[in-house]
């Protein structure tokens, strides 16, 4: 077994999808950066690494046992055993997963540049290893609060959290079925239609909207989502943490 050593990592917990483990190079300052004494590295095949960093379905038993208290956080001047964790590579990207205890990657991490040119020399002689593993029936569904990675390529972190903002509220509104509201909201995204949104139902007008909004980023989406969480608290303090975080990284 391949190991690695003194590797940084930034654990993003329960992301379902690899476009919100974000590369170094969008690591910010506030990030909680753990260093692991020790770490397996892991050679797989391509289905089963793209299950990994886009699902947070059950790991293979195989690999479970493989990695089994192999990984090590070191703390102060202890050493301490992780129960599940490793590097998994298909040979074009890498992915750190922590289990936590359980059997599903729960955190996950990318590597910095360096660590990765490293995971690629150790395996260059290698051959993947196969895993006996099943999915569901059926392919992941990607649905309104987890879009497709299509609809996040090429969006900056920022973009992409303020995206899946204005996706909640997108979501809370077509939750409410309110017409008068969701014509308002169109007309604010697209005034010059005012007279044929006046037209359409709730769902033609909401499905107007989306199409409008789910599609790449500009500065008038990011001025819609202003508008559509104000005087929501919650969401409006996710707002407000993703500018000052914006802010301090600038």
């Amino acid at each position: 077994m391949l190991f690695m050593h003194d590797i940084w990592v930034n654990w993003f917990e329960g992301e379902e999808n690899g476009y919100n483990v974000c590369s170094f190079h969008e690591w910010r300052k506030e990030d909680g950066i753990e260093l692991l004494d020790q770490v397996p590295l892991l050679y797989i095949e391509d289905s089963l690494f793209t299950y990994i960093e886009n699902d947070l379905q059950e790991l293979p038993k195989a690999l479970l046992d493989l990695i089994h208290r192999k990984a090590f956080l070191r703390k102060n001047q202890e050493r301490i055993a992780i129960d599940y964790a490793c590097i998994v590579t298909n040979g074009k990207a890498i992915l750190a997963i922590d289990t936590m205890g359980y059997i599903t990657p729960v955190r996950k991490s990318r590597l910095i540049p360096r660590q990765e040119r490293l995971v690629y020399q150790m395996i260059e002689d290698s051959q993947p290893e196969s895993f006996d593993w099943r999915t569901s029936e059926e392919n992941k569904q990607y649905h309104i609060l987890s879009l497709q990675p299509d609809l996040m390529v090429g969006l900056t972190r920022k973009e992409r959290q303020l995206k899946q903002l204005l996706m909640m509220a997108m979501d809370q509104l077509e939750t409410s079925e309110n017409l008068e509201q969701v014509r308002y909201w169109l007309t604010e995204w697209k005034p010059e239609e005012y007279h044929v949104n006046r037209s359409l139902n709730f769902q033609e007008a909401w499905q107007k909207l989306y199409e409008g909004v789910s599609i790449g980023w500009s500065r008038k989406q990011e001025e819609l989502c202003e508008k559509m969480v104000k005087g929501q608290p919650f969401y409006e303090k996710l707002w407000e943490l993703e500018q000052s975080d914006q802010a301090k990284t600038s």
